[in-house]
């Protein structure tokens, strides 16, 4: 029996070709990720009880595979293909977000590997969204959408006959994966040469600058990927020095001693020269250089907490004011692990000390009362998700300051699904399950 390459292997190889397409395509991102490096080298330096506990809980090795990708595509057809071709690298739909609450006229999910040893090996996940074509309140120019959409094959033939062959035979050797990540990588490239005139275009652009990204390009070219650093603020003040422009404020929660789910920045997008059908030349705006930093991923009572108080926080437009309304708010939101833990606002997960491996768990004794007495660790588990309202401000910032708001609350889980030709993930039933299963392995009842 032919030997297949793993999903894990072929999603990194897959990760890091498009890293380096994408810092060939921009290189400001190349520059992006020195800074990134830089400053996380720095925060494991000054904070050896970090680095010690990412060690302890083989996050380390993650760290500087640790990137997201973005992309939009605007057929029911494309979406579900991508389906298919994320499944050879052990990616699922997870989630559902509905954008249009924030005037953004798509609805998306993330790709992304589901268990704790597939995310261990290489977390890549690739946010996805599907543009809602009715929430163009043109018809005509609707309808003309549709017509160049459905004339556009974003998937190259060989690309297509590879996950065929994956889905015959469950796997792909390693000389067809090395094919399949070259393929796959043709459906991200940036194509200067735009599929429609310019009067079409600045029509399409007119009603939405997104809706003018999906429609007007051949492909569903990358529109940013995204570094994970441990210190955002950080890489944000020091941007400019190094000749990169950020966006005004850092999306998500405010700085806190245990960080919690996600904050996010980016590079303003760059203006890049296209070239229209009939020879007309202009320029258009949507590719950026995105950062996160990551914190712990909250449960749906602390979820409920934390939407609360970021909607009392309200937006602004200063970061430094901006960041000092949300710690005040944010102050309601308890900010050690005891807390998260004991009043259950985060996931965690849990591992066996070398006293507790020396004096297992007995039957009835609490996760609780074995923490106190050093035999239990609780680590809180890493974010893997997105917010939608901080993707909306990415994306929105991104494509103009011109706030778009005219299609605001039109969330259609089902029809995504039903493009999507499966069900999406519920995130909360998988870290639950993580919690519940790193107990186990423990020989703990429950947290």
């Amino acid at each position: 029996m032919e030997h297949f390459l793993s999903a894990d292997a072929i999603r990194t190889r897959f990760s890091q070709a498009m890293s380096a397409m994408y810092q060939q395509e921009v290189p400001q991102y190349g520059t992006l990720m020195e800074l990134v490096q830089q400053v996380n080298a720095r925060c494991l330096a000054d904070n050896p009880a970090l680095h010690a506990r990412l060690e302890a809980a083989d996050e380390l090795s993650r760290l500087n595979l640790e990137r997201h990708g973005a992309i939009r595509v605007g057929t029911a057809q494309e979406l579900a293909t991508l389906r298919q071709m994320f499944a050879v690298m052990g990616m699922a739909p997870v989630g559902y977000y509905d954008l249009s609450q924030a005037g953004v006229p798509v609805h998306s999910t993330a790709f992304r590997p589901v268990s704790d040893e597939a995310l261990r090996r290489n977390p890549f996940r690739i946010f996805t969204s599907l543009l809602r074509l009715e929430l163009i309140d043109d018809i005509p120019l609707r309808e003309k959408a549709a017509r160049i959409l459905a004339q556009r094959d974003i998937f190259t033939p060989r690309c297509r006959a590879l996950m065929a062959q994956h889905q015959q035979q469950g796997g792909l050797s390693e000389a067809d994966a090395d094919a399949f990540v070259h393929e796959a990588l043709e459906t991200f490239r940036w194509h200067a040469l735009s599929s429609v005139d310019s009067a079409d275009y600045q029509a399409l652009s007119q009603q939405h600058r997104l809706i003018a990204d999906v429609v007007c390009f051949p492909g569903c070219h990358i529109n940013h990927l995204t570094p994970r650093t441990l210190d955002i603020d950080r890489v944000q003040a020091l941007m400019p020095d190094y000749g990169i422009d950020p966006k005004a404020v850092i999306e998500g929660p405010p700085r806190r001693e245990v960080p919690i789910l996600l904050r996010q920045t980016s590079f303003k997008a760059l203006e890049e020269p296209v070239i229209f059908q009939q020879g007309e030349t202009g320029t258009h705006t949507a590719r950026f250089g995105e950062i996160e930093q990551r914190g712990a991923a909250l449960t749906p009572k602390g979820r409920a907490l934390y939407d609360r108080l970021l909607a009392e926080a309200g937006t602004g437009t200063d970061n430094q004011q901006h960041q000092r309304r949300l710690s005040e708010v944010f102050r309601a939101f308890p900010d050690d692990e005891r807390s998260l833990r004991e009043q259950q606002l985060a996931w965690f997960s849990y591992r066996l000390s070398e006293q507790g491996a020396a004096q297992p768990p007995q039957p009835g004794e609490s996760a609780a009362a074995l923490i106190e007495q050093g035999r239990l660790i609780a680590d809180p588990i890493i974010y893997e998700d997105f917010l939608p309202v901080s993707a909306a401000g990415i994306f929105q910032s991104n494509l103009g300051d011109r706030a778009q708001a005219r299609s605001a609350g039109n969330a259609s889980r089902a029809d995504f699904e039903a493009a999507l030709g499966a069900p999406v993930q519920d995130e909360m039933a998988l870290y639950e399950a993580r919690q519940r299963q790193s107990l186990a392995r423990c020989g703990v009842s429950e947290a």
